[in-house]
């Protein structure tokens, strides 16, 4: 219903018998707009007529103020969208919450909430996952170590108790089986260490099995690296099996050490064990000593006495050669080779330089009794 304020105001000024002379007008009671009562009074008119006012520019001013209240809401919407992938991360969207399209490193846009959202893990992030033992950072800045009993006790392959500790450290390979196809728990985003219940379960399932598969000699000596390797292999058949988009970089073990009730045995026996080994690794080193020199005093003896060998041979040969040929010349002219035989045989003995010679003729020989002159130490020097 249509109304005027200046009518209304009329009609009161009227009422409190303050109408102006010719301007009384009757007025129907439907002109009057819902309201309180009229106020009495000067002061009430003027209040009421500062009201129509400002509700005559609400009029004219609210729609226009509206319509740019909902651009301004219907822009920042669409903005939402906006958003940018670091380069250790990978954008998975989701429309409705089902998986839609994964985007590279950089900036990208997807439809406004609710409609599509974006996740961002970080699939170039190492992460680990501790079993058997926690690392508690305290607020001075030093981590300390507690171990996890009933995760690190394992029975061996000859049902012996072992306390193991070890680390895993995995990355995201598949961002979609990773968010959509495993149960993982992960933390609020800005916590370093992404912790994995399902990584952690399935880590410590597959060293219980290669544990009970080893002896106790070898968790505890020289077979961690192959157990290392065994449980890694084993760990990442069981995430792949569950599609969990996990990649296993490796398994480290931390610690492995026998119950508190019996490690002052299993310390001897360790200790008796590398008397052993440092013992075995001497005998070894002496023998790796002793065999190439002794094989090469062989060798030298082996090749003097074949050296001596063919020297004799070829010594014997000789002489036998000279023999016959001496023999052939001997049975052509006997007289002249005997004769020359003692010649060569005289002039071979008088040269000797060592030798002393006295040399007596015939005729003194037979009027002159011969001796034998003796040296300084009894043994004759030689005569003729």
């Amino acid at each position: 219903m249509n109304w005027d304020w200046d009518k209304l105001q009329d009609k009161r000024r009227r009422q409190a018998g303050q109408t102006p002379p010719g301007n009384h007008r009757e007025e129907d009671e439907d002109d009057a707009p819902p309201g309180p009562p009229p106020g009495g009074g000067r002061g009430g008119g003027r209040g009421i007529g500062r009201m129509g006012d400002a509700f005559r520019q609400f009029r004219r001013t609210r729609l226009p103020a509206i319509r740019i209240i909902l651009i301004l809401v219907l822009l920042g919407w669409l903005a939402s969208g906006i958003f940018i992938v670091d380069s250790a991360e990978i954008g998975v969207i989701t429309r409705f919450g089902a998986y839609n399209r994964v985007v590279d490193p950089g900036p990208h846009y997807h439809l406004p909430f609710p409609i599509e959202e974006a996740v961002t893990p970080k699939v170039h992030h190492v992460q680990r996952v501790e079993i058997g033992f926690r690392t508690l950072r305290s607020s001075t800045g030093q981590n300390a170590v507690r171990g996890v009993l009933e995760e690190a006790a394992m029975l061996t392959g000859d049902e012996n108790i072992v306390n193991v500790q070890f680390i895993v450290q995995y990355q995201i390979k598949d961002p979609v089986d990773f968010l959509f196809k495993a149960d993982l728990q992960i933390p609020a985003q800005g916590n370093a260490d992404i912790y994995s219940e399902t990584v952690k379960n399935a880590a410590e399932a597959a060293m219980r099995e290669v544990i009970g598969g080893s002896l106790i000699d070898s968790a505890l000596t020289d077979g961690k690296n192959q157990i290392q390797i065994e449980s890694r292999d084993l760990l990442q058949g069981i995430l792949d099996r569950y599609s969990t988009g996990i990649l296993i970089q490796a398994v480290q073990l931390q610690d492995v050490t026998p119950p508190l009730e019996v490690s002052a045995a299993f310390k001897d026996v360790a200790s008796a064990r590398e008397d052993r080994s440092r013992s075995i690794n001497e005998a070894e080193a002496y023998r790796n000593e002793i065999l190439p020199r002794t094989s090469g005093e062989v060798a030298e003896i082996l090749n003097r006495a074949e050296a001596y060998k063919r020297a004799v041979v070829e010594k014997a040969s000789g002489e036998a050669q000279h023999f016959l040929s001496v023999l052939t010349e001997y049975n052509k002219a006997q007289d002249i080779t005997r004769k020359r035989m003692y010649i060569e045989t005289m002039e071979e003995i008088l040269s000797s330089p060592g030798m002393e010679k006295i040399i007596l003729g015939s005729e003194a020989g037979r009027s002159v009794l011969p001796f034998l002159p003796l040296n300084r130490s009894g043994r004759a020097t030689g005569g003729q």
